[in-house]
């Protein structure tokens, strides 16, 4: 019996559909009115059997903050699979992200050892990682440090390693993946999704930055044979390719048939629309979209290295063009759908 915990969002949704796909037995928890509707459709862009395939799922409310219930949620499972986690890059959110994700993989990693489970997998974020001197690969060696003006959510996912590594000295069986940012369908307005409605509704300006990028399979694969493994006690970076913003807009506008971003934002427009934003918040109340940590980083040329992973278990990287090409799809169907639905309200 499986557990995963973060069933919901991008990475949580598509392992789901891939183990029951497999026939795995699978339990999830989730928030007491969080979007079930989310992974359904995410199950329909895979399969004509959706709800067969979803109804295989036992869902069961609970909370990372809440101990009890997890112990609830573990009854019973051998391997788990830790995909929850606030993402926010507000600074009004910042404690409470740090709180709920390092807190609640605390708990989850204390609930794990007492229940005696087999296996623990933990998705964790490339943002976790040390930074490498310049004009060389990161790896997993790279030591982080706050020293390095680093994001609260950088901030909560090195601190819940921490957590998992903890539970490793103590005995827990658990290997942790770091992946880059994720091309994959579903969530048009959550996570790296965000990019594709973004070109979508005109996107004018670039930076010149550079990061990995990861087919949304490719990071599912990669957990799954990890638990497959005896592995324990090791981290991997799963990534694909190292690619600047303007070379992945370019791909996505491409196959959505949009103008590709044109205009180079050099540090002086970005830092001005850093400060137009934080007006924008101050005035009307609204979420930051734009930060000082969102824009150092869109400058960053950060490049990571995959050797550990592909020397680990057997793992072929997708192309990222292809990535995209078979995420806008999936988008450009949405939004056909969703003109209809439209036209017909």
């Amino acid at each position: 019996m499986i557990l995963v915990t973060g069933g919901t969002g991008l990475v949580g949704s598509h392992l789901l559909f891939e183990l029951v796909r497999n026939n795995e037995m699978v339990r999830a928890i989730h928030r007491p009115g969080s979007n079930l509707d989310a992974v359904r459709y995410v199950f329909s862009l895979y399969s004509e059997q959706a709800d067969i395939l979803f109804n295989k799922i036992e869902w069961l409310p609970g909370d990372l903050e809440d101990p009890e219930s997890l112990s609830e949620a573990l009854n019973g499972i051998q391997h788990v699979y830790h995909c929850a986690a606030m993402v926010s890059f507000d600074p009004r959110e910042k404690m409470r992200m740090i709180s709920c994700n390092v807190q609640g993989t605390a708990y989850l990693v204390n609930a794990c050892l007492d229940s005696g489970i087999t296996k623990l997998c933990y998705v964790s974020s490339t943002s976790a990682l040390g930074s490498a001197p310049e004009g060389s690969l990161v790896t997993e060696d790279q030591i982080w440090s706050s020293a390095t003006q680093r994001s609260a959510y950088s901030y909560s996912k090195f601190h819940s390693e921490m957590e998992v590594w903890r539970g490793i000295t103590e005995g827990l069986n658990a290997v942790i993946v770091n992946p880059s940012i994720i091309i994959g369908p579903g969530l048009w307005g959550r996570s790296s999704s965000r990019l594709f409605s973004a070109v979508w509704k005109g996107m004018k300006f670039y930076t010149e930055g550079v990061t990995g990028y990861v087919d949304i399979k490719d990071v599912i694969s990669s957990m799954i044979k990890l638990m497959s493994t005896d592995i324990s006690g090791e981290r991997y970076i799963v990534s694909s390719e190292n690619l600047s913003y303007r070379q992945v807009l370019q791909m996505i506008a491409r196959e959505l048939g949009r103008p590709a971003p044109s205009k180079h934002a050099d540090w002086i427009l970005i830092s001005l629309a850093w400060r137009l934003d934080w007006l924008k918040h101050l005035i009307t109340g609204q979420k930051r979209s734009i930060t000082r940590n969102v824009v150092r980083s869109s400058r960053h040329k950060v490049f990571f290295s995959n050797k550990k992973i592909t020397g680990s278990v057997d793992l072929s990287f997708s192309n990222i063009a292809d990535s995209v090409r078979e995420t806008a799809g999936f988008y450009l169907e949405h939004m056909s759908h969703k003109s209809k639905s439209d036209v017909a309200g």
